[in-house]
Parts: C-alpha cells; structure tokens; sequence
C-alpha cells in the first residue's frame, strides 16, 4: 500500500487556511442554500488535494451548479476561488464577491486576460481554482459539454497546479437554463464524480523547453481536459457521451484566446 494511502487527510480548519471574513459570510448563505436544494453525492471527493495549487476543471449545467459544486469543494477542505461572469461583481455582492477572492471574467473587453492573470496567481500561491472552461451553461440539448475555451489549457500549462476533472449532474433540474425556468424543490440528487488527476508533464515539459503557447498546443491540452470530463460525466449518466462537443454560441474572442 502506498504511502499517500497510509497518510491521513489533515483536518479540513487546517487545509482551509485563515478564511477572510468575505468568505465566512458567503458560506453561512451559500452553504445552508445548497443544503436545501441539493443532496449532494460525491464520488472520490479525496482526489482532491488537500494542500497545493489545484485546477478544478468541471462541466456547466446550471446557474445554480457554482452553489453545489462550491459545497463540494469546502467538504473536501479546501477554499474555492471561482472564475465566473463579470455582471455578477456587482453592487454589495460584488463587493463581498471580490473580497471572498472570487475572480471576475471580463469577456470581450481588453482587461479579459487578467482575470486569467489573476486565476494563475492564486494557483501559484497555493489555492484552488475552480473554472467552467464552457465559458457558460452547455447549449447542448442532452447537457453534454460544448466547445470549450482555451484559458483553461493556459492554465494548465503555464502553472504546476494538479488539474482535476469534475463531472457534475442534476443542478440542471432545479434551474432549466434552455427553458429560463425554475423548478423549486428540495434535496434534488447533485452528484460529483472527481477524477483522476490529468497528467500534463509532457505538454509542459514542451513549454517550458521554450515551445510557444500555439493554437493547436491549446486546442489539444482543451480537449484532452474536456473528453476527461465528457467521459466522466457520461459514467455518471450511465451513458454513452458523444464523440464531439456541442458548438458554443458565438461570441467575440478573448484577446490572445483561440477560437
């Protein structure tokens, strides 16, 4: 039996780190919400490192997944640091947002790339980052992952954080994103299912040899993360995913992103 498997986890008030008051104040709301809404299912939840920089790689089905797969994280003992949508910093929330180390994206504007500035830093300093690579909820009728983004592979590439898939499912029942509809109910199933870390030592070997980041290094590191978590999503479904993804909706391209 390895050594990793005989060693205890070190206790959550310990992998958690100081926690800034922000973030106290956004678990006593989010985390009783996500308790009403969700009953949480989590598969292999301890692949998530308790300590170190890690890139948490998920699938977008909902508005309200960032609620539940939030929860996941702070069960597994760790503080998440979300890249989401610019419109929702702001006003009060906003304020308590960014001061919870949450990270806006600025889509289409020339500040876009230092949201991604800004993720690579927390990574570097230890923390988890968490990114819907999608960019938005899946357009897919099914719930299949889309095309996704490529800041996830300069993520992945230009930092030494452990990059995890997560496959998540069930959000969706409680808010329709294709329909704009709410289904109120308590306790619908969330399940999570976590991967295995994506090894990437080849890939950034290369950029650390000097290879620039190219469009079809990026493409490949995406998909590779992305079929990771399509696969895992479909063992989740009990179902056979699709080869491809589904088109995203068009939009411009972040400046130094690919199509």
């Amino acid at each position: 039996m390895s050594q990793e498997l005989l060693t205890p986890r070190p206790p959550r008030r310990v992998t958690r780190r100081p926690i800034s008051w922000a973030f106290r104040f956004c678990v006593l709301v989010v985390y009783p919400v996500a308790s009403l809404l969700f009953r949480m299912r989590y598969r292999h939840a301890d692949r998530i490192p308790p300590a170190g920089g890690v890139l948490l790689v998920a699938n977008h089905v909902s508005v309200l997944d960032p609620i539940a797969c939030a929860r996941l994280v702070w069960d597994s003992g760790r503080v998440p640091h979300f890249l989401a949508k610019e419109s929702v910093f702001t006003g009060l929330a906003g304020t308590i947002l960014r001061a919870a180390g949450q990270i806006p994206v600025s889509r289409g504007t020339s500040a876009a790339m230092s949201s991604v500035h800004a993720a690579k830093a927390e990574l570097d300093a230890g923390e988890l980052v968490v990114i819907y690579p999608e960019g938005s909820v899946t357009r897919d009728p099914d719930w299949w992952p889309m095309q996704a983004r490529s800041g996830v592979a300069r993520l992945a590439l230009t930092t030494d954080a452990v990059v995890v898939p997560v496959a998540q499912w069930g959000p969706q029942l409680v808010h329709d994103y294709h329909t704009k509809r709410l289904h109120p109910r308590l306790r619908t199933p969330a399940e999570y299912l976590v991967g295995e870390p994506v090894d990437l030592a080849a890939q950034r070997a290369r950029v650390r040899a000097g290879e620039p980041l190219t469009p079809e290094l990026l493409h490949e590191v995406t998909d590779l993360l992305m079929t990771r978590v399509r696969d895992q999503l479909g063992e989740l479904r009990q179902e056979r995913p699709p080869l491809g993804f589904a088109p995203r909706p068009v939009r411009p391209a972040l400046p130094g992103e690919v199509a």
